[in-house]
């Protein structure tokens, strides 16, 4: 941190900057105006609107021109103004649903009307809120650079999933909890890498016959995510592969099982952190290269620049209520998954899979399709792929970690049915990526899979009560011995 920019801890030249700058190069862009981006990442400098050129502040966080708001403090008018405008004319109508808010509230705590009603209501309230903390995230990585921008905005998008992860886990005595945990954790990477990529090619593809992005974001993503889903596959092929034959028991089998899914979220958790050195430390030059040329091409920038900014203050603050906000939908919004479940017959998987990330991700949805529209390309991948990835890496693991110290067994032994469609989603989004080319069709079909996913979990039956979904019976007694059980009745 205390190195100038492109030279090493000893102030010696940095050992990745020139040759991965210049392997970034797009070939779409003129030459001198991709030299020129090289040595403004290189330098520390940008162009603004005027083509003058304009060196960024130094320091850890540094405000540059687009993200400042001429003003400080906090202006309550201008706050709810801007607030309201929001990023884009897509966030501008979700904040159409923020009377939602209170009504799920004023329902669910004076416990009015029947459990489909308080799940509906605050299930449509946490769209708003989730928006509300996707723009207060973008504003404030408007205010950094670019690489520590986009990792700013796709934490503050993940704040939605671990608040949920949190509750279902410790403010709720669902028998079915860890079920619904690890549905998520795999129905929310689900529907960033299918949906929401397939969604973004979708909309960049309307607009141009063919979407280009960058080797390095693609090729990076692509090798993390089939590293992430080996992992996760772990513990799910261990629970299914050891007969009794072996001598071991059903307890034995459930307590390796939980075990070794510590153990992968460790690791996860080790390579996450080496991804981000990796991001922001030894090629922090190349993804600004990168970021930069996405700056440049963006088709809505002038409007962009010209609109209100929030200051650092009101940033903060509207980050704090939205989270606020998310806590109490969020309790209200689980609690009614099991009487939904008996209402409706909706199936632990659906609701798992399907129903719960589609609001956690809202947030990196909307910011992520914005991007896309605006010929953003290689913003709107690194916020798919990286909600993607620091689900798997980061927020999964954390829940494993922190079950695990408060004594829950919660692992990552999911269903054969599970862990399939996420190798072969990998599979499939890795395919896409390889030519650093999209267009409408290849978005298209990723949705399409996505929707073929959503009406098999719709038909995924429910275990019987008591018996885990994805591991384990009675919930905290086991940790994955309805798994086993049922991979030996198959045998």
């Amino acid at each position: 941190m205390g190195a100038p920019r492109g030279s090493g801890s000893d102030g010696s030249p940095e050992k990745y900057g020139r040759v991965s700058l210049q392997a970034s190069r797009d070939p779409g862009l003129p030459q001198s105006r991709h030299d020129d981006l090289l040595t403004q990442a290189e330098n520390g400098t940008s162009n603004n609107n005027n083509g003058e050129k304009k060196r960024r502040p130094p320091g850890p966080i540094r405000v540059k021109t687009e993200g400042e708001s001429g003003r400080r403090g906090f202006h309550p008018l201008h706050f709810l103004k801007i607030t309201w405008k929001s990023s884009s004319s897509i966030s501008r109508a979700v904040n159409i649903l923020w009377p939602f808010v209170p009504a799920a509230l004023a329902v669910y705590y004076t416990n009015t009307g029947p459990a489909t009603l308080r799940f509906s209501l605050a299930y449509i309230a946490m769209v708003p809120c989730a928006n509300l903390i996707g723009f207060a995230g973008s504003e404030l990585a408007a205010k950094m650079p670019h690489m520590l921008g986009v990792l700013t905005e796709t934490t503050v998008g993940s704040i939605v999933e671990i608040i949920l992860f949190l509750v279902l886990l410790f403010a709720t005595d669902l028998e079915n909890r860890f079920n619904i945990i690890r549905a998520a954790i795999l129905g929310s990477i689900l529907a960033t890498m299918l949906l929401c990529l397939g969604l973004c090619f979708f909309a960049a593809g309307l607009r141009r016959e063919t979407a280009e992005f960058d080797a390095t974001i693609s090729e990076v993503g692509t090798g993390l995510l089939l590293m992430t889903g080996f992992g996760l596959a772990i513990p799910t092929i261990f629970s299914h592969s050891i007969p009794t034959s072996y001598g071991l028991t059903l307890q034995e089998i459930d307590s390796r099982t939980t075990q070794i899914s510590r153990i992968i979220a460790i690791l996860l958790l080790i390579s996450y952190v080496v991804f981000i050195w990796f991001q922001m430390r030894t090629h922090h030059g190349l993804f600004d290269a990168i970021f930069e040329h996405d700056e440049k091409r963006d088709q809505d920038g002038h409007k962009d620049a010209a609109k209100a900014k929030l200051t650092l203050t009101e940033a903060i603050i509207s980050l704090i209520v939205a989270v606020a906000l998310v806590t109490l939908i969020a309790l209200a919004l689980v609690r009614q998954i099991e009487p939904v479940v008996e209402e409706t017959g909706i199936s632990d998987p659906f609701m798992g899979l399907i129903l719960v990330p589609l609001v956690e991700k809202a947030a990196e949805h909307l910011t992520a399709l914005d991007e896309a529209w605006d010929n953003q390309v290689n913003f709107a991948l690194s916020h798919c792929i990286g909600a993607t990835i620091q689900t798997a890496m980061l927020n999964a693991p954390l829940v494993v970690i922190v079950a695990w110290g408060r004594g829950l067994p919660l692992d990552l032994s999911f269903e054969i049915f599970e862990i399939s469609i996420l190798i072969l989603a990998i599979i499939t989004v890795g395919n896409y990526l390889r030519d650093q080319k999209s267009d409408y069709l290849e978005g298209f079909l990723c949705v399409v899979t996505y929707v073929a996913i959503a009406v098999a979990a719709f038909y995924f039956p429910t275990p019987p009560h008591g018996e885990s979904m994805l591991g384990g019976e009675g919930g905290e007694m086991s940790g994955g011995s309805g798994v086993v059980e049922r991979a030996l009745r198959g045998m």
